[in-house]
């Protein structure tokens, strides 16, 4: 992998060292172009014209469901656009019909898009569970299979979590949530831009993630469904029918049935020109590049004096998100130190997972730092430099 060369594609890196992917991922030059291109040469709306221009944005946009599709090990007809992973969330929760006597199970290491929805069904009478990790942030399959009961329908989970970076053992509970009825939705926004992603292997009902952390548009987002005719739509409107009369309508097949009104064509095809990207690179060797700077950030961080590590040591259970703590420093302050003295961007604060920071006892949160695909080892040895520096007169 020429990370040299994929860095020529984010010029933004010519002035920063940039580590908060797990937020919002950096956009390369042929994804910008890829956008600018729809806007300046087939600027229309789709699926609602027949001259050139309707036909060519169309032709794009399906072909952008296409290679997302095909990204996950899917069909292109089961892959509905969102706006972002919360969106996509919300589809599934609110779309199945669940309500008083049914149970969801999630857990305490969610981030608050998969969360909050599911709490949010307790008013209408939905039980939820919370299933806890292990101080490593690490889960038991077992632990699922004691949350379930005959009441469970659904298991909200995520698939690496953007705190800790932990993997969960998603075809374990899939095995479990087969073997008892219930359906798995997995939270893909920290895993899909970082591993290969099979959904039918994964063996889960829903796959989620999200478009501005693996490259693509800010405002894009993925909701792969098993069965999408499981979910009620949550909006009604112009491109999601086939007919519609005085008294009813007949909503239209696919992606189209969950995806009313103009969605955001230019943002689905950077998101497919991000697949293109991505892939080009590959993503076995995006893995790779990514497990050896984990290890090396980790053994550095382990090695600094007041300095505490959250999550597994271990590089094979996570992906490269990386919490962590400078005593007696709270870590906003710690962040803006990197920053003014290396140009370091990390993530500071609760990583929107709230209830996690309060089980771990952490008022304040962590800092993050988040690798991807243009980051280097000079940038974590000097990352580990600074953050000592910071240690050492703490």
């Amino acid at each position: 992998m020429d990370v040299e060369r994929i860095r020529s594609d984010f010029p933004i890196l010519n002035d920063i060292t940039y580590m908060d992917s797990a937020s919002t991922s950096l956009t390369p030059e042929p994804v910008l172009e890829a956008i600018l291109e729809y806007y300046r040469e087939f600027n229309a709306n789709v699926g609602r014209g027949v001259h050139r221009l309707s036909q060519l944005a169309s032709l794009k946009y399906d072909d952008a469901h296409r290679k997302v599709a095909g990204f996950i090990g899917a069909q292109n007809e089961d892959v509905v656009f969102t706006k972002n992973s919360t969106e996509a969330i919300n589809l599934v929760a609110s779309g199945l019909g669940l309500g008083k006597g049914d149970r969801v199970v999630t857990t305490l290491i969610e981030h608050h898009s998969n969360f909050l929805p599911w709490m949010r069904l307790k008013k209408f009478g939905v039980d939820l569970g919370v299933v806890l990790p292990g101080e490593d942030g690490l889960f038991n399959a077992s632990d699922f299979e004691y949350a379930l009961d005959d009441k469970t329908r659904v298991v909200a989970v995520t698939h690496a979590s953007n705190v800790l970076g932990t993997i969960s053992p998603i075809r374990e509970i899939s095995r479990i949530c087969k073997e008892q009825g219930v359906l798995l939705l997995v939270d893909g926004a920290q895993s899909a831009p970082h591993m290969h992603v099979d959904v039918r292997e994964l063996g889960c009902d829903f796959f989620i993630f999200s478009g501005h952390k693996m490259l693509g548009p800010t405002g894009t987002g993925v909701l792969w469904a098993k069965d999408p005719e499981v979910i009620e739509p949550l909006f009604y409107g112009g491109g999601m029918i086939e007919d519609v009369s005085i008294d009813t309508c007949t909503l239209a097949q696919g992606y189209e049935r969950l995806e009313a009104g103009t969605p955001h064509i230019a943002g689905g095809i950077g998101l497919g020109k991000a697949v293109d990207y991505l892939e080009g690179v590959g993503m076995d060797a995006i893995g790779n590049h990514e497990a050896r700077l984990t290890k090396k950030i980790l053994d550095g961080l382990v090695d600094i004096r007041g300095v505490q590590v959250y999550g597994s040591l271990d590089p094979a259970h996570r992906i490269g998100v990386v919490s962590f703590n400078v005593e007696s420093l709270n870590p906003h302050d710690v962040a803006l130190m990197l920053d003014e003295a290396a140009g370091i961007m990390v993530r500071s604060g609760h990583h929107c997972c709230i209830p996690l920071m309060k089980h771990f006892g952490l008022e304040a949160g962590t800092l993050r730092a988040s690798l991807y695909l243009y980051n280097t080892e000079e940038e974590v040895d000097r990352f580990l430099e600074v953050v000592w520096e910071i240690a050492r007169v703490a």
